[in-house]
């Protein structure tokens, strides 16, 4: 037997086991140890805030607080060539607006944020965030300029994490701590608050308005107030937050049945799968109000166990019903191309028609130009060739969450370079996560989106291919890896893709349109 296994040692642990060992005993000091002397100033050699355990973590935030930024003004600051001069920290940025959260690390030769030091973590999480925290930053040409952007609009990372400073700071006048308080007088203005709160949303859904500004953006500076106060009272009643949200609901749906007024509508179906992949259908109505305009208005998902056209057909009819609407007002129908929609014989179509001959169908016109670019780009032998290694490409990534965990970590390293080099900046709608989902015939619009992710990280999915192509598990793999690496860094292949991106712009906007 000893020719063919080796045997263990068990009178001492393994070489891992005891590098794991050691590296709890050291976590565990750095954890449940706090000595406020031995804390560093300079945040270069400062350990970061999310390696103390969180019972003494606001205890080294406050140290840090009442001991101010570091700021060594008198410094002599070294100087670093970028592009053609030679350039260097300014002291009189610790001056002004900057004064309260600038730092400087003599060690690294790199400004930080203290707010962001201090709380960031609790905002974001993984590597693309510790820009001010972790690396600072030295684009000393381009100082005032990231300094501003960093600091942002209300609601900003930053005005997030100085906001949290100055709760720390002052804790009698927390929120939390105010609301806490259970007097009469603090019950009533409470009260006050709700009633108001709830007066606006139903203004707000009265005439269409959004809770936010235009846009809907967690940084809108028009923010409503009834949403920030039903986020705070859902935390703390969950049951009366989703009371309000209910009711808030059939308010809407009210307000959209009384303006249809018993007149005659269209109805609209296509599948919409929740985050859990479920299937579900969503209803929509199409009608003229009472201003003569034609409106499209949402009015819920049908639940359903199969996507048979009489199933289908029982679940809208059930819904219209809880509505008060009679399937003998429908006087339209649209959907997709499907068989179990259009089908002239049991199809959905057909079966609404035979009780109400006057619901008349239209196949949806987005769902043409879909079915019409699929028919006529498969008639282009290198369009074809193109997007079959485009599918490749994402069926080989996105096989494993291994290896999309390993495409967002090399995504984010380049967006942290990106950053702390000055060619990019932060900001509102800036340097979204990318994705790549692998397109789908009936739905050409997605095509447009997966070309423009393939082109922002392009250089991330070489890497993947090259880490597959060296460790995949399998000969397979790795020829298939080396195989696309191959082919999409060819001449060929990134004309394509620029040209089909061009081409699926304009088909994209109509698409959106209809």
């Amino acid at each position: 037997m000893d020719k063919f296994v080796t045997r263990l040692n068990h009178s001492q642990p393994s070489p891992s086991c005891q590098s794991l060992i050691q590296a709890n005993a050291n976590l565990s000091y750095l954890i449940n140890e706090l000595d406020l002397g031995s804390l560093k100033g300079d945040l270069g050699e400062r350990i970061p805030i999310s390696d103390y355990n969180p019972r003494i973590r606001d205890e080294v935030r406050k140290h840090y607080i009442q001991q101010d930024p570091c700021q060594p003004s008198k410094h002599q600051f070294p100087k670093t060539l970028i592009g053609v001069r030679m350039r260097q920290f300014v002291p009189s940025w610790f001056n002004g607006q900057f004064s309260k959260w600038l730092e400087y690390s003599v060690k690294k030769d790199a400004a930080f944020c203290l707010c962001c030091y201090l709380f960031k973590n609790e905002f974001i999480h993984g590597s693309a965030g510790e820009f001010y925290t972790k690396n600072g930053f030295r684009a000393w040409n381009k100082g005032l300029e990231i300094l501003r952007l960093h600091v942002g609009d209300v609601n900003s990372v930053y005005d997030k994490c100085f906001k949290k400073i100055l709760d720390l700071s002052n804790h009698h006048q927390s929120i939390q701590v105010v609301f806490d308080k259970h007097s009469e007088k603090l019950k009533s203005e409470y009260r006050m608050r709700l009633e108001a709160s709830i007066d606006v949303a139903r203004l707000l859904l009265l005439y269409g308005l959004p809770f936010r500004g235009h846009d809907e953006s967690e940084s809108s500076t028009n923010q409503g107030l009834f949403l920030g106060f039903l986020r705070w009272h859902g935390d703390k009643h969950p049951d009366v937050g989703k009371d309000i949200i209910n009711a808030c609901a059939k308010e809407t749906l009210k307000a959209i049945i009384g303006d249809l007024n018993g007149d005659y509508f269209g109805i609209l179906v296509d599948e919409s799968k929740d985050i859990s992949h479920k299937e579900q259908m969503a209803l929509v109505l199409h009608y003229i109000d009472k201003n003569g305009e034609v409106v499209e208005r949402f009015v819920g998902l049908v639940h359903v166990s199969d996507t048979s056209a009489c199933s289908l057909k029982e679940a809208i009819y059930s819904l219209l019903s809880d509505h008060s609407l009679s399937p003998s007002q429908i006087r339209g129908q649209g959907y997709d191309g499907a068989s179990n929609m259009r089908g002239e014989i049991s199809g959905l179509k057909t079966l609404i028609m035979k009780d109400s001959s006057s619901a008349y169908y239209i196949h949806c016109f987005a769902h043409q130009l879909q079915l019409t670019l699929v028919a006529m780009s498969k008639k282009h032998l290198d369009v074809e060739d193109f997007f079959f290694h485009v599918t490749n490409v994402l069926n080989v990534i996105g096989v494993s969450f291994k290896r999309r965990d390993l495409l967002r970590h090399l995504q984010a390293e380049k967006l942290e370079q990106l950053l702390e080099s000055g060619e990019i900046h932060t900001g509102q709608g800036l340097n979204q996560e990318r994705e790549l989902q692998r397109p789908g015939d009936t739905r050409w619009g997605s095509h447009f989106k997966t070309l423009d992710n393939f082109i922002v990280i392009f250089s991330s999915i070489i890497r993947v291919l090259e880490v597959i192509e060296h460790e995949g598990s399998t000969s397979n793999e790795r020829n298939q890896a080396k195989y696309l690496l191959s082919e999409i860094i060819t001449f060929k292949f990134v004309f394509m893709l620029h040209l089909m991106l061009k081409v699926l712009a304009m088909s994209n906007e109509l698409n959106k349109i209809l």
